[in-house]
């Protein structure tokens, strides 16, 4: 299907859209600023514990601008946002991460002992509800390889990664997008993705959960495959057609950005791979029933996001907004116009 021109009422009403689900730039400075207080905070109370922090880089949707500012609660929203906060700590004695949770646990706690506060397998959430921010603290060990480090779940998976290649590779594509023509921006879209997963596990309670990392992927490999449109509504119903084809046939998806050959585990349905770790299959976990369930999202997705294009082409205004209120909830409406 053919472009059209991004004075059209689709294309408007989505890019309204994504301006209320992201955050907004004048609330950085607040959270900059808030960060680096919890940052302060809970260093001071590492090094009182004789660990030493030698870094605490920005890393996750904040820093890549791929974030949303508001969370679904079945057909309503609350404003809320999730900040991680990583804390590159000095190998030592140090051996066990579990207790390196307990221990950062313990930091926040000190630090905010009237806020909640609760550990996951890899990192410690503290909840500012006033400032409707939430904090991952994510305790990290510094590797023998620069730029890397390594993260030790309580379940006792080790993994090496790289923040700081990581952010690169979404900011890499963010830059690029505003070199093409139109205002389609690749971090827009993959907020755009990030709303449609949450739609759909709010209608399927959640059988089939998707995690942000994953979406990233996705949307790279529909970016770097299909471009970016001059419009929102052409750029996702190509990304859903073409995501929708490659998970339907389970082709693995990776990325030439710092490695040639891909680690493909044949024993796995399906391959995404992590972008600076090729030997870290993201979807490891996932079985056959699960990828097919994906490909099926993205069908109706894509079959919904052409509904609404032809609608929107033939100027059925109704019919296109009740086909984006499927794709995206009902609360669409409220907020595209």
């Amino acid at each position: 299907m053919s472009s059209y021109k991004t004075k059209s009422t689709l294309h408007v009403r989505i890019r309204n859209f994504v301006s209320w689900i992201a955050p907004p730039r004048e609330t950085r400075d607040a959270i900059k600023i808030k960060s680096d207080e919890v940052r302060k905070c809970i260093k001071a109370e590492a090094e009182k514990d004789e660990l030493t922090v030698v870094d605490m880089p920005y890393s996750g949707s904040f820093s890549t601008r791929t974030g949303l500012r508001r969370n679904m609660r079945g057909n309503t929203t609350t404003e809320g946002q999730d900040i991680d906060l990583p804390f590159v700590v000095k190998k030592d004695k140090e051996t066990e991460f579990g207790p390196l949770i307990a221990r950062f646990k313990k930091y926040a706690e000190t630090c905010y002992p009237d806020h909640t506060i609760e550990a996951t397998k890899s990192s410690v959430n503290i909840v500012f509800e006033k400032e409707k921010l939430t904090f991952d603290i994510v305790p990290m060990f510094e590797s023998d390889k620069a730029q890397y480090q390594t993260l030790i779940r309580s379940n006792g998976d080790i993994i090496t990664t790289s923040i700081e290649k990581h952010r690169e590779f979404i900011r890499k594509r963010t830059i690029a997008t505003k070199e093409t023509t139109g205002i389609v921006s690749f971090n827009d879209c993959v907020r755009l993705l990030k709303w449609w997963r949450k739609v759909k596990e709010i209608e399927t309670d959640e059988n089939l959960c998707l995690p942000s990392f994953l979406i990233n992927l996705l949307g790279a490999k529909a970016y770097d495959t299909c471009g970016d449109d001059t419009t929102y509504p052409q750029t996702l119903a190509n990304w859903f057609s073409y995501l929708a084809h490659i998970v339907k046939n389970k082709e693995a998806i990776w990325f030439k950005d710092y490695y040639s050959t891909p680690k493909l585990d044949s024993y796995k349905p399906w391959n995404v791979l992590d972008p600076v770790m090729d030997d870290n299959n993201i979807v490891t976990s996932w079985a056959g029933y699960q990828v097919d369930e994906l490909a099926d999202w993205l069908q109706e997705a894509s079959e919904i996001m052409n509904r609404a294009i032809v609608a929107d082409l033939q100027g059925r205004d109704a019919d296109s907004l009740a086909q984006m209120q499927l794709l995206f909830g009902t609360i669409f409406s409220s907020h595209c116009d």
